[in-house]
């Protein structure tokens, strides 16, 4: 997809040398700005606190553009077209292809050349298709912002569409807004936004108008700077906007969405095994044209043989092949709740042996639940959860998260009889104090002061302590106790606050001034609890190979506690402040022995990803908020959930049902099962074919005609075709599941450099048996009398229009045919063939008939038209034994590489 041109970036931007070229810095002027004062910050942008004139609007529109996030090129279907076909397999197909037509003297080069256009059809239709649904992310993201914001101009405050936001303008903020641009807080009262989108924190996070030190390293940990795609949970807020559109932390983030995705595992592999056959193609077609030409002086037909040789060892099917079996695998996945958007994911899927995951909503529940509600030494107290009720019930305003998750203990509102207790007063939060005091009437008719908020903030109002019904009194050495216990729960990853209360004489109004001498009663703790399916799901994917790390926006004591829950144990943290530090060779060797990572930016999530891909890891990632859409975009396989927000689901490569690693699982094992049924192809196809050319080498050395006419050669690698059709619905030996698949072009060149040759000895064999036996090197050979008159006007200087070289080429053809399709039994499984491992039917079936059609050819009446003959009685029995000796050493070669580990 289309990247964003650089001139829309910010120019005071430098990229940092030790960051992966093409990743989006966050502007420097929100560091700058929140370091200033608020009459400075509005300096800083040449605002005021009545907002820019319109006149001021529309300049600075024109000058920094509009505030969207997307305004990449689209690509035209063409252009799709275009890429899809620059592959280097399409690329030798349509080469060869057109040779053929171009040199066609018979039906089987035009049958030949025809085979291969079809096979580029398929594959290029394919990659087209996928292509142009990739191209609509952008649009996603337009889609997300059309929304207006609250903007002040000339003094007044009117509502205008997003998009005509600029730079300078002051904007109001309320509950259930939208942050409309990168801003600086310059006022507020009870700010908390929801940021889980961009950091992964499930909690709301305060933001305040103090003025931030200039030494801060993320723009995400400043309390003064909110961000466009987040919005507000409670409370109001003016602020000034500092950055629009694709200067904008989101916008930084569509730039690397709308990219172009690097190539996956998979499209390395295939590009890596065609670069490889072509290797090969450049070493034997150029000696097998040099070896007849020269021995048999006949340049023509030496050329037309080298290019029959060129197409017997090209892999036409392999496009087909593949599109069939991820097809089938896209099926099959579908109906265990993974959804694959892009075919190729599939095997990425099974290759994967690194999964990085977020851990908000896919470890844990994504909903924050009342954990624990204990007194002051964490003993369970239905006390201090009735106080808690009573705050969260009768507070005003909009409820957070934690008013929510106190307030679903519904069966308090009948056990307390709310219904008896009244509201008096409220002491609202705020930033000085760190709590909140509601005051209510109790039934018995006095007053009562229920307080929550930070511990450390509440220890300080309090003068007792309350313990199993009795009252302590707070001197200092048991505040230290009662801290500890508190330090306990904040350690085992809880958000903690602590609840106290006062008994007071009845009065109208109560101020901040009334929150004194009260009891601490006790804490209540809150937790996104893990989900019950995360633990087995995660020994699962290592029993299978799979590496889990968690990339987390959120600290470091909760992430922890989520981790030894699921059951990851942890040495150390990597945090996104160390990681801004490291150069990429450094994150990559520390990336490789971490579990986790937190406090990260969607930067360092992405970096994370790449650094593990430069060490070969093939990586998947897991993940459902605008904050994950970069990582997703460039991981091997890109995972997200049908609940996700639009642009992650957008990225990513296969979609979810179910939000459970249980359901990824067995994704994985369907991905590795068509992998290795794509592999079973490579290995057949390459290998055979690789041995065939090997003994035309040999034969062209000394034989006195072709070992194999160029009609023969296209026929027999057609049929040999059709019997690997059935290939995508084979069975697969449960070891080939077991661990991750990855390419390894060094074990497809060993696997066809050593069972290649198995097929040329027996070629060998069967020449010296035509030669010897069958008296094929006596080019005066006379045919039986029922074939005597189609050779009678042959001609002697032509020594391939003899009987003995037609029935030389058609008893290697039969042997070549046969040998071929009944080794895709051996070559299939790292077992004992038929006995410990058996094909699917289909497969069977289609072997066992090319087979009799290879038997059954030459003494059909299509036979003469491809040059073959019917062959001598005894040459069958000679054949039964060449196959079973060749099943025999092949699988003895087989079990030495397997036993070698280099297969």
């Amino acid at each position: 997809m289309a990247s964003f041109p650089s001139s829309v970036l910010p120019k005071d931007i430098t990229p940092a040398p030790k960051r992966d070229k093409g990743l989006a810095e966050f502007s420097p002027k929100l560091s700058r700005t929140a370091s200033l004062a608020a009459d400075q910050a509005l300096a800083e942008l040449q605002s005021g606190p009545d907002g820019l004139s319109e006149e001021e609007a529309e300049h600075r529109i024109e000058v920094f553009g509009p505030n969207v996030v997307a305004r990449e090129r689209r690509f035209t279907r063409l252009t799709l077209l275009l890429r899809a076909c620059l592959n280097p397999l399409v690329i030798l197909l349509v080469v060869l292809a057109v040779i053929s037509f171009a040199t066609a003297e018979t039906g089987s080069d035009l049958v030949g050349g025809g085979l291969m256009v079809v096979m580029v059809v398929l594959g290029v239709s394919l990659r087209f298709i996928q292509e142009a649904r990739a191209d609509a992310a952008a649009a996603k993201l337009k889609a997300m912002i059309r929304v207006t914001a609250t903007v002040v101009r000339e003094g007044s405050a009117r509502e205008i569409p997003l998009a005509e936001l600029v730079p300078g303008d002051v904007v109001k903020l309320s509950a259930g807004d939208m942050i409309p641009a990168d801003i600086r807080v310059l006022s507020c009262k009870d700010l908390f936004l929801i940021q889980a989108s961009l950091t992964g924190e499930s909690f709301p996070v305060e933001k305040f108008d103090l003025t931030e030190p200039s030494d801060k390293k993320s723009p995400l940990e400043l309390k003064n700077v909110c961000f466009l795609g987040t919005s507000v949970e409670s409370g109001t807020a003016t602020a000034v906007v500092i950055e629009t559109g694709l200067k904008t932390y989101l916008g930084t983030m569509a730039s690397a969405i709308t990219q172009a995705p690097p190539p996956t595992s998979f499209d390395r592999g295939i590009s890596g095994f065609t670069w490889l056959m072509i290797r090969f193609m450049a070493v034997m077609v150029p000696l097998v044209f040099l070896i007849n030409g020269f021995s048999k002086h006949r340049w023509g037909e030496a050329f037309l043989f080298a290019l029959a040789v060129a197409v017997g060892l090209t892999p036409e099917m392999l496009p087909m092949i593949v599109s069939v079996c991820l097809s089938r695998g896209a099926m099959l996945m579908s109906r265990k709740k993974v959804i694959v958007k892009r075919l190729n994911s599939i095997q990425n899927l099974g290759a994967m042996d690194v999964l990085c995951t977020d851990k908000t909503g896919t470890l844990t529940m994504d909903h924050v639940i009342l954990e624990q509600h204990c007194d002051v030494v964490r003993q369970e107290d239905e006390g201090v959860l009735e106080l808690a009720f009573l705050n969260s019930h009768f507070q005003t305003g909009l409820k957070n998260v934690l008013d929510r998750a106190v307030l679903q203990h519904g069966e308090f509102h009948e056990d307390l009889r709310i219904a008896e207790y009244s509201k008096v007063d409220e002491i609202p939060f705020d930033f000085s104090r760190k709590m909140m005091s509601v005051v209510v009437a109790t039934p018995a008719g006095g007053h009562r002061l229920i307080c929550k908020g930070a511990p450390e903030s509440v220890f300080s109002r309090c003068t007792q302590f309350e313990l199993e019904g009795e009252t302590y009194p707070m001197d200092p050495v048991i505040l230290e106790d009662l801290k500890e216990e508190y330090d306990k729960l904040s350690a085992d990853g809880f958000r903690v606050l602590a609840i106290a209360y006062r008994d007071c004489e009845p009065k109208p109004v109560y101020s901040k001034e009334d929150e004194e001498k009260m009891t601490l009663k006790g804490y209540i703790a809150f937790l996104d609890p893990p989900k019950d399916t995360a633990a087995p799901a995660i020994a699962a994917l290592k029993t299978h190979g799979v590496t889990i790390k968690v990339l987390t926006g959120d600290n470091e004591l909760v992430s922890r506690k989520i981790c030894g829950e699921v059951g990851l144990h942890i040495d150390h943290v990597l945090t996104g402040a160390a990681i801004e530090n490291m150069s990429d060779a450094e994150l990559a060797t520390a990336a490789e022995s971490t579990i986790l990572f937190v406090r990260l930016s969607p930067f360092d999530k992405r970096r994370i990803i790449r650094a593990l891909q430069s060490i070969g890891r093939v990586v998947g990632f897991v993940g459902d908020g605008i904050n994950d859409a970069p990582a997703l975009r460039v991981a091997d396989v890109g995972i997200s959930v049908d609940t996700a927000v639009d642009i992650a689901k957008e990225a990513a490569d296969a979609i979810l049902l179910e939000k459970s690693l249980l359901v990824l699982e067995e994704g994985v094992i369907e991905g590795r099962k068509v992998f290795a049924n794509i592999l079973k192809y490579i290995r057949m196809g390459a290998s055979s074919n690789f041995g065939n050319m090997f003994s035309v080498l040999g034969a062209s050395l000394w034989l006195p005609y072709l070992p194999m006419s160029p009609i023969k050669i296209l026929t027999n690698n057609l049929l040999y075709d059709f019997s690997q059709v059935p290939i995508p619905t084979d069975e697969v030996d449960p070891e080939q599941v077991e661990k991750p698949r990855p390419w390894s072009m060094s074990e497809i060149a060993r696997f066809i450099l050593f069972i290649g040759p198995c097929s040329s000895v027996f070629d060998y064999t069967t020449y010296l048996m035509m030669w010897f036996i069958f008296k094929c090197g006596d080019l005066g050979l006379a045919p039986p009398p029922e074939l005597a008159a189609r050779f009678a006007h042959a001609s002697l200087a032509n020594p391939d229009s003899t009987y003995a070289a037609a029935l030389f080429q058609t008893g290697w053809f039969v042997e070549s045919l046969l040998t071929q399709t009944l080794i895709i039994h051996v070559i299939r499984t790292n077992k004992v063939p038929f006995i410990q491992s058996r094909a699917s039917w289909q497969l069977i079936m289609t072997s066992a008939a090319i087979m009799l059609v290879g038997v059954w050819l030459p003494s059909s009446p299509i036979g003469p038209w491809l040059g073959l003959v019917p062959l001598p009685f005894h040459y069958w029995p000679l054949l039964l034994l060449t196959l079973l000796f060749y099943v025999v050493l092949t699988q003895l070669v087989k079990v030495w590489l397997v036993r070698k580990r280099w297969i």
